[in-house]
């Protein structure tokens, strides 16, 4: 329980940490300490230093100035393998999988079980990694290939991955993003159980609630410096908030007015269906409307977007797009072509290119635009990336810095530039402000609002209840792969959409 066994030795001191990059400083001479047995909050706006921070303890960036004692020793860690080898391993927010491996292949890539004869225990490795999944009440399939598997059982792998070392420090980088309500219960059942084994945990997390919920003590970074280290019972979340933005009056976080809709409406859906996972799926969206689809994780939301753009194979049932009539899009050029963007919820496996810098990646579609012959004509490109950035408020040293460089949030904002530089009429956002700071949220829907003024459609999939009652004019309610009702006014509430969610009320429309 939050406040407990949190008051042993020190097991990691971290002490003036600095780092630069090209001159940049983006941490600034932080110290803290880390309690045996503690489960220690971690939070501060994007950019504020919380991934450098965590990659120099996990030994993946060297520190530029400072040093680490783990437990009351000096100590460099050089890189990330010595790290697990010194207890120290990290549950990353950004998956690092393998598609094409199994489940109980990922939990044990790097430390692999060998047989006498050095051949691998493949029967003593899925059985640990069965308890392992076990343990954690998460139904994954140990032979099952990771690409199948949803965003949240990713995560799972993730955490297994990381438990299965026996760590001593368990870094959580936004662990529950992704999870249910009763997926996250679940996990901080199992942080508990770990701390009253000794065992210290980071959590970093955007989820003030969840902060004073599992945490016994809160670490607040801005602007690279630390700002505080709490007791969290002696803080509430206003006082956290305000830390983290360094001021003090707070707007409310969603625009005031939802944009109302034109009458017309700019796609239909009817009857769509893929075997197994969408059953008979039928929607309209309107011109300039933010249309909410909300859902428990595993609904089919993603799995219809992905249909409508050209993701998946639709087995039965039509799309119709203002202007062009019943289209038939079997791929995601095609949707492009007919007005369509699509920001996934993946950012990492399916949206961003790391080691691209940020006019790569903002032009990565839309690229055609910017060709003089053969070649790119990099001043229009270098052009357009200074107005997304100053639109969208990116926060990045140079447009040479490659996107693994900047925070969670200005990726984001990235991300959206792309897909706006393709001219889009329709924008499908699915969780578009996962892994994002509250401010950065803010930003995110006074964006998507300044989209639908203007006449864009957005298709808004989220797993936050505040999120789709806060920006959408009406909702549909998913389950199972099928639509369990559409909520407009008044009837756009928690209850209203929790009930359709998990079946309690509502039927299939």
């Amino acid at each position: 329980m939050a406040g407990e066994g949190g008051r042993g030795e020190i097991i990691l001191s971290i002490q003036n940490i600095t780092k630069e990059f090209s001159g940049v400083k983006v941490l600034d001479n932080v110290s803290f300490d880390l309690r045996r047995a503690e489960i220690m909050g971690l939070i501060g706006e994007n950019g504020a230093g919380k991934s450098t921070l965590i990659k120099i303890i996990t030994g993946i960036y060297s520190p530029s100035g400072g040093s680490l004692s783990l437990n009351g020793k000096p100590t460099v860690i050089p890189d990330y393998i010595a790290a697990k080898k010194l207890g120290v391993s990290l549950v990353p927010q950004e998956f690092n999988l393998i598609n094409t491996l199994a489940v109980y292949e990922n939990i044990f890539l790097g430390n692999e079980i060998r047989k006498k004869s050095g051949l691998l225990d493949k029967p003593k490795m899925r059985e640990l990694a069965a308890k392992q999944l076990e343990e954690l009440k998460m139904p994954v399939g140990v032979n099952q290939l990771v690409s199948r598997l949803s965003v949240a059982g990713k995560q799972m792998v993730e955490i297994s991955k990381a438990l299965m070392l026996h760590a001593r420090l368990l870094i959580m980088d936004e662990p529950t993003t992704t999870l249910t309500g009763r997926e996250t219960e679940t996990l901080f059942a199992l942080m508990r159980d770990l701390k009253s084994q000794g065992v210290t945990i980071i959590f970093v997390s955007h989820k003030l609630g969840e902060i004073k919920t599992i945490c016994d003590r809160v670490t607040v970074l801005r602007d690279g410096a630390l700002i505080s280290v709490d007791e969290v019972s002696e803080v509430n979340e206003e006082d956290i908030a305000r830390k983290m933005i360094g001021r003090t009056d707070f707007n409310r976080i969603f625009p005031k007015k939802i944009p109302r809709p034109a009458d017309e409406t700019v796609l239909e859906a009817d009857g769509l269906s893929i075997k197994g996972l969408l059953h008979s799926i039928s929607f309209s969206l309107r011109k300039g409307e933010i249309l909410g689809f909300a859902g428990l994780v595993g609904s089919g939301r993603t799995e219809l977007a992905e249909a409508v753009m050209g993701l998946r194979q639709i087995n039965g049932g039509t799309v119709t797009l203002s202007g062009y009539g019943n289209v038939a899009i079997r791929k995601p050029s095609q949707a492009v072509h007919y007005g369509l963007g699509y920001i996934s919820e993946d950012r990492q496996g399916k949206g961003i290119v790391q080691h691209f810098n940020l006019p790569q990646n903002i032009t990565l579609i839309s690229l055609k635009k910017y060709l003089q012959g053969i070649f790119i004509n990099k001043k229009a490109e270098s052009d357009k990336t200074g107005e997304y950035a100053k639109t969208f408020h990116i926060a990045a040293a140079s447009q040479k810095m490659a996107l693994r460089y900047l925070s969670g949030g200005n990726q984001q904002k990235v991300y959206l530039s792309r897909w706006l530089d393709t001219s889009p009429s329709i924008l499908i956002l699915d969780e578009p402000t996962r892994g994002i700071d509250v401010n950065a949220k803010h930003e995110f829907y006074e964006f998507i609002h300044q989209l639908a003024s203007r006449g864009i459609s957005c298709w808004v999939i989220s797993s936050e209840l505040e999120e789709i009652i806060g920006l959408c004019s009406r909702v549909y309610v998913m389950r199972e792969g099928s639509l369990t009702g559409c909520l407009e006014g008044a009837e756009i509430n928690e209850e209203e959409i929790m009930f359709r969610a998990t079946g309690i009320r509502g039927t299939q429309i």
